[in-house]
């Protein structure tokens, strides 16, 4: 049985695994794809990281998406030895609240009908990344009791906030955390707490941007800035070492031939160019399916075309690439 046929688990006839004499396997992911110990920082990134630490600015990045923007969080923390980063995810009903905690109305109202006396406020209160980061600047015995108990006793330390996709908010929202941030601080009305940190403590902030809206002027003057460009040949090649090394079979001749290919997709005018994190998951799967493109093997033209559905986005892309670009 050729690689291929191993590689198809879902035949899509109703047969099942067994009948065709296959075995689902474990899902083997390499243990280096998402360590922070492989990232590869661009030269010009360090320097805007360290500015960024040096000044206590946030770093506000932007780039491609698949590009490492969001890496860069684990990363900046695995170096520093800080705890793993807080990440809120920003959606378009995003508020500043949000950032610090959240609050559920409803279920206090619920259980304060049903349950009188027994719903205290803080019960309902869940802190989000900003408000973790400023509670575990803060003197432990100060942030014990709303710290989650895996956090307790760790502070005070800084820690690495990373904020996805800020753009997705509301215009007003980065205006809206200024001062919160620049003085470490935030309240709790529901609970009538406030809480504070030591300014030694800040948090190294990291916001990311598609640039699908523009952010406000007055937040962007107090950010450190940095966009981030698509990998060269040369780093392309590092990351795959990095990212994949020994977890995949490719010869080095076979990855060079890789990229170049790649290159060449990205360069025809697709209508959503391929990123750095689709370009490793195309490779594991040249890996799996037994590819060579220095050599391909007769009947594997198909396979190769078929490979093309991690790189394109869109139907118009897909029929594209596998009609002009056979390997």
């Amino acid at each position: 049985m050729t690689a291929a046929e191993e590689f198809r688990l879902y035949a899509g006839d109703g047969s099942t695994v067994t009948e065709r004499r296959l075995t689902v396997p474990l899902l083997d992911a390499p243990a280096t794809l998402d360590d922070p110990a492989g990232y590869l920082a661009e030269e010009g990134l360090r320097d805007a990281v360290n500015v960024a630490l040096a000044l206590g600015q946030p770093l506000l990045l932007t780039g491609e998406p698949g590009t490492g923007k969001t890496q860069l969080a684990a990363s900046l923390a695995h170096e520093l030895g800080l705890p793993a980063p807080f990440v809120f995810n920003t959606k378009s009903t995003s508020t500043a609240r949000d950032l610090f905690y959240r609050y559920d109305a409803l279920r206090h109202f619920h259980d304060a009908q049903f349950h009188p006396g027994q719903s205290a406020a803080e019960t309902y209160v869940t802190y989000e990344a900003l408000g973790l980061a400023i509670l575990l600047a803060m003197e432990p015995a100060a942030a014990a009791m709303v710290l989650p108990e895996a956090l307790r006793a760790r502070g005070p330390t800084r820690s690495v906030v990373l904020i996805d996709e800020v753009d997705k908010a509301p215009r007003d929202l980065p205006n809206d955390v200024l001062n919160e941030i620049e003085d470490m601080a935030f309240g709790v009305p529901e609970t009538g707490r406030s809480f504070r940190a030591e300014q030694r403590y800040r948090p190294i902030l990291i916001l990311t941007s598609n640039s699908e809206k523009t952010l406000p002027d007055a937040f962007l003057r107090r950010c450190v800035f940095y966009h981030l460009t698509f990998p060269s040949r040369e780093r392309l090649l590092q990351i795959v070492q990095r990212r994949l090394g020994p977890a995949v079979r490719l010869s080095p001749a076979m990855v060079e031939e890789a990229v170049r290919h790649f290159e060449k997709i990205r360069e025809v005018g697709l209508r959503k160019r391929p990123s750095t994190a689709e370009f490793l998951a195309w490779l594991r799967v040249l890996d799996r399916l037994g590819i060579d493109l220095t050599n391909p093997k007769p009947g594997q033209r198909e396979a190769i075309a078929f490979s093309y559905s991690i790189l394109a986005k869109s139907q118009e892309d897909l029929k594209y690439l596998q009609e002009q670009l056979p390997a």
